[in-house]
């Protein structure tokens, strides 16, 4: 295990979601599903990338597409737990962003799972790839954290 992505903590990342759990949320087992660790991952990049990016995914020009995703379980989450999701943009390509996430349960300062999501800016219509431009490459930039 990588102890520099297990040590991640919540001050790390620059954006934030806070997301709610359901009692049937949890498995057999008495915690999360492993499946709703990249559903919460897909909620905090999807409220980033309307509110802070402004692709409207329905209507608009540009949307991001996943091409690479990942997680690391570190700690169990349960109901009735409110996650808190963490974002920060780790790296910026010419049409690529690659986001990492961690989920944090209450009150625990280390990520309870951790992962990346690589996404490409394309074109709605044609599904091709297209370039970050100045603009949005700024509003990006202000969610890196340096190491």
């Amino acid at each position: 295990m990588n102890s520099e992505v297990h040590s991640l903590k919540r001050n790390d990342f620059t954006y934030h979601l806070a997301i709610p759990t359901r009692w049937d949320d949890n498995d057999m087992l008495g915690h999360l599903n492993n499946v709703l660790y990249y559903r919460f991952f897909e909620a905090v990049l999807v409220k980033f990338v309307i509110e802070e990016i402004n692709l409207d995914w329905r209507d608009g020009i540009l949307s991001v597409q996943a091409v690479e995703s990942f997680c690391q379980f570190h700690q169990p989450l349960s109901f009735p737990d409110v996650i808190d999701a963490g974002l920060r943009v780790a790296k910026l390509g010419n049409t690529s962003i690659v986001f990492e996430m961690a989920l944090f349960g209450p009150n625990r300062e280390a990520a309870a799972a951790s992962g990346h999501m690589v996404e490409v800016l394309v074109d709605s219509k044609t599904g091709e790839s297209r370039p970050i431009n100045s603009d949005q490459r700024t509003l990006l930039e202000a969610f890196m954290q340096t190491r």
